[in-house]
This record gives C-alpha cells, sequence and structure tokens, in this order.
C-alpha cells in the first residue's frame, strides 16, 4: 500500500517560470553556469549558487544556509507563490524528440521508503546520504522531484488524459527544447480517486534520485526523533516525487571506458577475453551489440563483438545477470584490475543516448585504452533486482525524463 499525497507547491509565477528553471547545477559547464548566473536573475541557479553574488565559491554548513537565504528572497519577492489548496501537478514532458512523459507530482511517504513499499534498485554512499540530509535540514525544500515509477494504471491515465484537455497553468520550452507542461488537480473527488489507485499499489519504484530520496528518509527519522509529538501528517514524512507509469520511462545503457589495459598488451588482454567470451574483429565500422550478454569493445582503433560463453559465467541471481555487473565480474575486476567502481579514476561513463561515435572518439583521442558498450537495462530486469533487494553497479542505468528544478517546490 502506497501513500502518495497532494501538497501545496510553492511555485513560479507563471510569467517567470521558463526563466526560473533549471536542470541539475553539476549538469552545467562552467561557462553556461556563468551565463545563465550572469544574464538571468531569476534562474533556479541563484538559489543553489548562493556565493555568485560575492564572487567566492561557498561550501558547507555556510552555504546551506546561503541557499536558504536566496529561497527566502524569491519568496519575498514574489517569484514563487504557494499554492493555497493541496494539489497533485499533472506533468507532461514533450522532448526535442517527440518522446512524451505524463506523470504526477505529488509527495511519497518516507514511511513507505522504510517499509520497502518504494523499492530502490542502486546503492547509495552513506557519506552523500549524510551531507545531503544535513542540506535539507538547513533549506527546508525539495527542488527537484525523485522519479518514481508505477504499473501502468488505466484510471490514472484517464484522469491524466481529461485533465489535459484543459488549459495548462505552466506551459515553456527550455533552450534544450523540451516542452514542460503543468496542470493543478485541486478537485476533491478527482483527488481522492489518485490517492485511493496509489494506494492499491503493492509497490512503487524508485527510477531515478536514490539519494535524494534515502537523503529524505534520514531527514525524516532525525526530524521523527526529536520531535515529542510527531503524529506522521508533518511535511517532513514526505518527499517531493514525479510519478510516471512505466512504460513512459525510458532507460539507456551506460559506457565503460578505461584509461589503461592495467599492464596487458592488446595481444594479452585478447587471450585473457579469449577464456570467457567468443570474439570477432568486426574493423573500423561502429558495432552495437543486439542481445541481452552480448556486448562491444573498442580497442586500438577496432570494434570487436563480445559472447558470453555460456560456460564461462555462471548465473545465480537477477543481479548476476545483468550485463553490467557481468563486465564488472568478468573484465573490469579480475582482467583491468578495477575493483571500486565509483571511486577508481581509470574508468569513466558514457550515457548510451550518446552515440557509439563518442565512446570511440574517447579511444582515439588517446585518454582511454579501451570502451565497452551493452544493451540497456529493461524495466523487468530493474524491478526484479530491487524486488530480490540487490543493487546494480554505479551507472547501469541512464534514465529519462530528466526533471528541472524549481518548478515545484516542496516545503518542510
Amino acid at each position: 500500500m502506497s501513500k502518495i499525497i497532494p501538497f501545496k507547491a510553492v511555485r513560479p509565477t507563471r510569467d517567470k517560470v521558463s526563466l526560473v528553471a533549471a536542470r541539475s547545477y553539476q549538469s552545467y559547464t562552467l561557462e553556461q553556469r556563468e551565463a545563465r548566473l550572469r544574464d538571468n536573475p531569476f534562474s533556479f541557479l541563484h538559489i543553489v549558487n548562493p556565493g555568485y553574488r560575492y564572487d567566492k565559491e561557498i561550501s558547507g554548513k555556510e552555504r546551506y544556509q546561503l541557499v536558504r537565504n536566496r529561497y527566502l528572497e524569491f519568496r519575498e519577492d514574489d517569484i514563487f507563490i504557494q499554492d493555497q489548496t493541496p494539489s497533485y501537478y499533472i506533468y507532461k514532458i514533450v522532448d526535442r524528440e517527440h518522446q512524451e512523459f505524463n506523470g504526477i507530482v505529488a509527495a511519497a511517504s518516507c514511511e513507505d521508503y522504510e517499509n520497502d513499499y518504494i523499492r530502490r534498485h542502486e546503492d547509495t554512499i552513506e557519506h552523500r546520504e549524510i551531507v545531503f540530509k544535513d542540506y535539507l535540514k538547513t533549506v527546508g525544500f525539495n527542488a527537484e522531484p525523485v522519479l518514481l515509477t508505477y504499473p501502468d494504471n488505466a484510471i490514472i491515465a484517464a484522469i491524466i488524459s481529461e485533465t489535459q484537455k484543459e488549459r495548462a497553468e505552466f506551459e515553456f520550452t527550455t533552450t534544450y527544447r523540451d516542452t514542460h507542461y503543468l496542470w493543478n488537480v485541486t478537485d476533491e473527488s478527482t483527488i481522492a480517486k489518485i490517492k485511493a489507485e496509489f494506494a492499491a499499489m503493492k509497490t512503487i519504484y524508485i527510477a531515478d534520485g536514490h539519494h535524494r530520496s534515502a537523503s529524505s528518509y534520514l531527514l525524516y527519522k532525525e526530524e521523527k526523533e526529536q520531535n515529542t509529538s510527531h503524529d506522521g501528517a508533518e511535511n517532513y514524512n514526505f518527499f517531493m516525487s514525479y510519478l510516471i507509469p512505466e512504460s513512459d520511462l525510458r532507460i539507456h545503457e551506460f559506457h565503460r571506458v578505461v584509461k589503461d589495459l592495467n599492464g596487458l598488451s592488446k595481444e594479452e588482454f585478447l587471450i585473457k577475453l579469449d577464456t570467457i567470451f567468443r570474439i570477432e574483429n568486426r574493423g573500423i565500422m561502429p558495432f552495437k551489440p543486439s542481445e541481452k550478454h552480448h556486448f562491444s569493445m573498442y580497442l586500438d582503433g577496432e570494434f570487436y563483438s563480445l559472447f558470453l560463453r555460456k560456460t564461462g559465467y555462471k548465473i545465480h541471481n537477477s543481479l548476476d545477470a545483468l550485463d553490467a555487473q557481468i563486465l564488472y565480474q568478468t573484465i573490469l575486476k579480475p582482467i583491468l584490475g578495477i575493483d571500486d567502481l565509483r571511486d577508481d579514476t581509470r574508468i569513466a561513463y558514457i550515457n548510451g543516448k550518446k552515440d557509439v561515435v563518442n565512446l570511440k572518439s574517447s579511444i582515439d583521442s588517446g585518454a582511454y585504452a579501451v570502451g565497452f558498450g551493452m544493451l540497456p537495462v529493461d524495466i523487468n530486469e530493474m524491478k526484479h533486482i530491487a524486488d530480490d533487494g540487490l543493487k546494480m553497479p554505479p551507472k547501469s542505468t541512464f534514465i529519462e525524463p530528466k526533471l528541472r528544478s524549481g518548478v515545484t517546490i516542496y516545503e518542510f
């Protein structure tokens, strides 16, 4: 049973939403950030980068408090206004490739996260969880929803479709040529229907935002312990989420590129691979795998196909069957000596939405020695791993949609 509730969002005014909305801070280059901070006084980047006005990099608790200060300034200047009625927010994104994503922005329960009704498929880093928990405690808001996915539901789909016949509260296009639409749902009977449909779902899955949800859960636990009159209705019991049906989710793979062959010559490396894979040299023409457990490799100016030998690797559970895990267990760790996929500086990742030419260019430039490609994870693999309580290797999925910060804000 999932508790997904409406809330009173803090939102930009209609005339400023396109100026406020921002991608995640890390997704901008330094030059892009500088341009937006210099030329757009309404960008949400001014809130998350409060040191800009002092021409200084600020970190830690001092930065958190300044983020809070900048946010309050946006509130005081009526750039942000809070809705008076709890609402579900139907949100639609049409990207530059004309893919549509239709879902609902709502508040998801930290207790559901604790009880595994909201399930995760990726591991988190404890230090990052704690740092972001402390950040949330100071700033007092979620600005970017966690992306959750649920089984396709005819009743919710009909409500979304019917609501979208009305004029959207927000409609704006980004410089990436993605168009965003938002509708408020305030009708009590419609809210009750949405709430009941989510309540009937046994499990909902985190698609993107594992650290944000984990940090919100840590904050919930801390606030609950410190609040002697805790009753479960406080805003800290929830975190802002964007819930989309499984059929709307887009999952891409990540390519792996490695800086060296761990002291091996090209020939020695290929001989070691031959024990576990059937290898075919595909020449200079880009090659992409077409089946699970098949991989592409780019090495020394040529593409290779790697087909996992049936006798070379044992599959005992859903994680063992994951291609990213197979690559790690058969090549990255035992042959190339990469044990820690998160922190080893010899490995890097290129999202698979980019053409395989990006992988080739990384190798040809001399920055990396070898690159590997694979098929993307499918939704059933992701769910199966989460259901089994297992965790994928880092950078196993590049998931869309990617959400903007500052369009809806959840205060606690």
